[in-house]
């Protein structure tokens, strides 16, 4: 197991996915599944800041817990920000992906994106604390 513990500032974001990259080719991760777990986490990362530390005007750190075992990559990370399941915001609807850009409103994109993108996604809230688990399928 992996850990390391980043500010919660946007600055993180580029080290947090160059961890997440390295760790995914060396479990040999094929490029779209890499791609797809990068994408993310970066999306939940980002939102953790932004929304969970920045917006709220608190500061804290995002930890990156990274395992591999029995044929799968998890990725786990673990904030202080105010509980935030996003397993529980409402995704868009297949209306919503027929609209004009323009038209679409804003919000809840990236979270389907999260969802579909990596083989299972979590949320729990432990210790006080948001964890958000990406789960990649490994060939060993």
């Amino acid at each position: 197991m992996e850990r390391k513990t980043f500010p919660g500032i946007l600055d993180s974001l580029e080290d947090i996915r160059q961890v997440v990259k390295e760790e995914s080719q060396r479990v040999k991760l094929s490029k779209k599944a890499t791609y797809n777990l990068l994408l993310a986490v970066d999306e939940i990362a980002t939102n953790i800041i932004v929304h969970g530390y920045e917006e709220t005007g608190t500061q804290g750190t995002v930890d990156l817990i990274i395992e591999h075992t029995d044929g799968q990559l998890s990725v786990i990370l673990e904030d202080d920000a105010t509980p935030f399941d996003p397993l529980k915001r409402e995704l868009p609807k297949e209306d919503f992906f027929s609209m004009p850009l323009e038209e679409r409103p804003i919000g809840g994109m990236g979270i389907h994106l999260t969802i579909n993108g990596v083989d299972e996604f979590r949320y729990e809230f432990v210790n006080h604390r948001n964890r958000n688990i990406f789960i990649m399928k490994t060939d060993g």
